[in-house]
Formats: structure tokens, sequence, C-alpha cells
């Protein structure tokens, strides 16, 4: 049975009735008047019958969408017992812990599940916190952890906090490039966690200093403070490694994990960490829990995605080295628009001159075939995200699409103003 055609004008109607009249703005400039209809691999169909490349869904669609191998290990657990007692133990989530745990090497041994990432992010604040006694969090110039209310205390951007009067957890931010900057806050007053991303996402993807970061996971641990990797966007091969945090040999004792978790057909979300901050949760397995935690649906997928996901290693760091160098040289083509090209893996920000400059290519792009994801806290940049999936000569294809945009972009956009130097009195 085929699903009825789409009627875009309706869903644009109801978005702005019921849900946001910004929302269905957006979405109209996004499809150009079409709505998403169905999508595999690399591409999604749009209402009107146009195809696009999608390398945006924000870091979600990892293995492309409606990858196979996730499919059917969803709809196995569909037709056996998709969603959970909560009474009885449940052996899917389990499983998935046991797998999550291994893929790790058991570094981190102790898991918890959630569906978004700030979902994980509120947990580890949450268990830091009992587990030390103490209040404060350190987090980071330009970091991106979430919007509810205690996650978006760890966000850096005020532009996420507008009308409110403040947040739960009492957060100091840092500068990533100060290597001092934990040990003299914990001079300043006990500090429960360190929370960093390895590779900022949402700042426009910035990898942050490992020096300085292998300082602070020294100076927190001297002092007892747990340190915890937020890796829910550059986790998971999305920048080259299963962990970059482990990757680099940082001593951490958590990393959040989430976006392709669930193989980019359901959300999941976890906390993977070590037995010491998990201890108020071992004590008290009721301290934090959440109806669909652990959902059947969404942990009967982890195993499929963990597996295909290394399947596609060597091919995503491949794909990896052909982004990067074919962005640097559009960089270097055009430098009126663009100030700097950076990321790390499949996850890659291009930085524009002006926000104008940035708008106007996304927009560009989204018309010519290529879905891309701002940056809402750095709206001078565009992330590319391309799936692991995605082949050669569809990063071409992207690559070429973006090369036009900019193009059209310098036609179309002011030249940024060009500072006056004072003159010297003679």
């Amino acid at each position: 049975m085929t699903a009825p055609p789409l009627d875009a004008r309706e869903a644009f109607d109801r978005l702005r009735r019921h849900l946001s009249p910004k929302l269905a703005l957006t979405g109209t400039f996004a499809g150009r008047g079409a709505v998403e209809a169905s999508a595999g691999g690399c591409r999604v169909v749009l209402s009107d019958g146009r195809s696009v490349l999608d390398f945006g869904s924000y870091a979600v669609t990892l293995l492309g969408h409606r990858h196979p191998a996730v499919l059917a290990a969803v709809r196995r657990q569909l037709d056996t017992m998709p969603t959970s007692t909560r009474s009885l133990a449940n052996p899917v989530a389990a499983e998935a812990a046991a797998r999550l745990a291994e893929h790790f090497g058991n570094a981190l041994p102790k898991v918890y599940f959630g569906l978004n990432g700030a979902d994980a992010v509120e947990v580890a604040v949450k268990l830091a916190r009992v587990a030390t006694g103490r209040a404060r969090v350190i987090a980071v110039h330009g970091g991106f952890h979430g919007k509810s209310l205690g996650a978006l205390a760890l966000t850096h951007s005020p532009l996420y906090r507008v009308g409110l009067l403040g947040c739960a957890v009492d957060v100091v931010h840092v500068d990533p490039a100060d290597p001092d900057a934990v040990r003299r806050e914990i001079a300043a007053g006990e500090v429960a966690a360190v929370v960093f991303e390895p590779v900022q996402g949402e700042n426009g993807a910035v990898p942050l200093p490992v020096p300085v970061l292998r300082r602070w996971c020294q100076d927190a641990a001297r002092h007892g403070a747990f340190v915890i990797a937020d890796e829910i966007q550059c986790g998971l091969r999305r920048c080259g490694e299963r962990s970059v945090a482990l990757a680099e040999d940082l001593p951490v004792d958590a990393v959040l994990l989430g976006k392709p978790l669930g193989g980019g057909v359901v959300p999941l979300s976890a906390v993977l960490c070590s037995e010491e901050l998990y201890a108020p949760l071992a004590a008290d397995p009721f301290l934090h829990s959440a109806t669909f935690g652990g959902h059947p649906l969404s942990c009967a997928a982890l195993p499929a995605a963990l597996g295909v996901i290394e399947e596609l290693a060597c091919h995503g760091a491949e794909l990896a080295k052909t982004l990067e160098t074919a962005l640097s040289e559009l960089g270097r083509r055009h430098p009126q628009l663009v100030g700097e090209v950076r990321g790390r893996g499949l996850l890659w920000g291009v930085d524009f001159r002006t926000p104008q400059a940035a708008g106007s290519v996304v927009v560009e792009l989204a018309g010519a075939g290529l879905l891309v994801s701002p940056c809402l806290g750095r709206p001078t940049t565009v992330r590319l995200l391309p799936p692991l999936v995605a082949t050669e000569a569809e990063i071409a294809e992207a690559v070429g699409i973006l090369d036009a945009a900019l193009a059209v972009a310098a036609r179309t956009t002011p030249d940024p103003p060009v500072p006056v130097r004072p003159q010297r009195k003679e």
C-alpha cells in the first residue's frame, strides 16, 4: 500500500498553525516550497519529486537514511517486543550496553541509555555532582551541549538562553586555548566535572587543542573532579575515531554518544563511563530513570549500527581526505567569501566572512540540491556532514554544488567592510 501524495501547502499550513511560523518559513526556503517525502542513502526525495544530497541532518545520518542492516534489526524487534514493561529485565538494553562497552575496549564499562544528546549530558553532570558532592562544573567557550535546562547551562552561546532568568547548574566557561584554566577555576572553588567537546560541532567544526585538553584532564584528576567528553556529534567515526578522546589517550571518565548511535533510524544516546562516575546509579538505579530510556527499538539498532560503522570506517577515512582537499581548494578559490575551512574526518565547517554570505550560500545550496547544517551559535559557519555511505562521486557532486553556490554568492553578497587603519601623527 503506497502512501498518499504529500500536499506541501497543507504541511506548511499545519506547521504555521500548530508548531511555529518560523519553522514553516525556514522549511519553505530550504525546500523551495516542497517538503521531505522519502529518503535512502545520501538522498532525500522531496514532495515535488526533486532529489537532493543530504550532507546535513545535524550529524544523525552517519549511515545515510534507512540503512538496510539497521532497518532489519529494528523490524525484528518491532515484530517481537517494541516496548519494555520497565518492571521485568530488558535483555535488549542489556545486550546493547555490553556491545557498546566492548566496542570501546571496556575502558569505560558502565552505560546509561537516553534518547537524545541532552539526556546524556544531564545524566553525566548529575552523576558527577552526586558522586563528588560538589556543584560547580567547568565548560568551554564555544561548546554546545543541548537546550534542556541543565545542558543549556553548559552551552556557551547566550543566544540559547534568551528570556531565561538563569539555569539550574553552576557553570563557568573557560577559554579552550588556556591550559591553566581548569587549575585556576579549581583554586577558585570546588568543581564536580569538566565537560568539553573534543571537536566542537555547533561552534563550526572546531577541534580543540589536545595538549590543553590533556592538561585539563590531569588537573581535574588531581582535584578529584570528573572529566566528561561530549562526543555526541564528533564520535563514532564521524571524526575518524570511535572516540576522539580515547584515541588521543585522554584520561576521561565518560564519553557521551548520540546522533548516529541509533543508526539514523531511531533516537538513542548513551553515557559510557567509569565505575566511579556511575557509582550513584549502581547504588540506586532509580536515581535517574526515564520512561523510554533503554527502549527496545532503539537498543536493537545499536549493534547493527556499530557493525556497519566499523565496516565503513576505512572508506570514511578516504572520503575525509577527499573532502578536506576539495574544501581547502574552494577556500583558496573564493577568498573574498571564505575566511577559513576547518574540521576533522567527516565534520567540516566553512567559515564565511559575514553571516549574510553564509546565509546566501545555504539558501543557494538548498535550491541546487545540497542540504547542509548551519551553525545556530556561529552564523558565519556552514557545516558539511557527509555520511559514511557516500561515494567519491557524491562528494565531488556536493563540492561542485558548493563551488557554484559560492560563485553566485560572490556576485550577490557585498564585500565585507575593510578596516580603516588610523594614520600616525607625525
